[in-house]
């Protein structure tokens, strides 16, 4: 049974794909921060699948914390197939670059960076010994061109260095059956995180060109899709998962 290991993944997109690759059939180690609350309400819709699911709390911005996380989804199931990079600490407050404080420029890059970075350093191995392995990471909207972010400097900034380091993956563990990918979500907040394309399309979206806000399954749809054994030829690529919606130039 192949196994995957989900940073937050208790609540908002987290929680769809959590979902999904638990109805895929797979085992699934969940990461999350703080919230027991989602937990708890995840471990009772899943109580039937309780052998394949456990929670393990940790900070993304804290190497100790991930390697403890590798540890337990090893521990646990014996093996690590898709790692899967949905923690990405978020400054909602708008302000430019020379407002940011130093903690919150290295939270930025600590949380969309170098986590990423820590938790490859611990699961390649076992990939590599499996030969096989998918990984993904999360980016935005334009983040392959590494385009400039009005308000959201060291979060872009972050993200389009892990653009780089995506496609660096790819190439250098391919040999080992090992594919490494971004997902670029569009505009999707609040209740929509959670929600199904089923719920979105009863709610228009004039922003969104397609006619409806993006959603957690939307998301969740494309993780699984990379994680199937055959998707093996898809590898070092961003994809953008957005209704054709400008993010990043909705406030210029």
């Amino acid at each position: 049974m192949r196994h995957a290991l989900i940073t937050a993944g208790a609540k908002g997109l987290g929680r769809k794909v959590t979902e999904m690759l638990l109805e895929k059939g797979y085992s699934v180690t969940v990461n999350y921060r703080s919230d027991e609350t989602a937990v708890k309400s995840l471990q009772e819709k899943y109580a039937h699948l309780s052998e394949r699911l456990q929670f393990v709390k940790g900070d993304v911005t804290r190497k100790d914390d991930l390697y403890r996380l590798v540890d337990q989804a090893f521990e646990r199931f014996g093996r690590i197939d898709f790692l899967i990079n949905n923690a990405g600490p978020y400054i909602f407050e708008r302000k430019k670059l020379a407002d940011y404080d130093e903690d919150e420029w290295y939270e930025m890059i600590e949380g969309n960076l170098s986590a990423v970075f820590h938790l490859f350093k611990k699961t390649i191995p076992i990939m590599r010994k499996q030969r096989f392995g998918r990984i993904i990471t999360y980016g935005f909207q334009g983040a392959a061109s590494a385009p400039g972010w009005l308000h959201r400097s060291a979060f872009g900034a972050a993200k389009v260095g892990l653009v780089s380091l995506t496609k660096t993956i790819a190439v250098e563990e391919a040999e080992y059956g090992i594919t490494a990918n971004m997902i670029c979500p569009g505009n999707i907040v609040g209740d929509m995180k959670e929600a199904t394309i089923a719920d979105s399309r009863k709610i228009k979206d004039d922003m969104t060109p397609i006619g409806r806000s993006g959603t957690g399954e939307d998301i969740a749809r494309v993780v699984a899709f990379l994680c199937e054994e055959n998707s093996d030829m898809i590898t070092g690529t961003v994809i953008e998962v957005t209704g054709g919606l400008d993010v990043i130039h909705r406030y210029r």
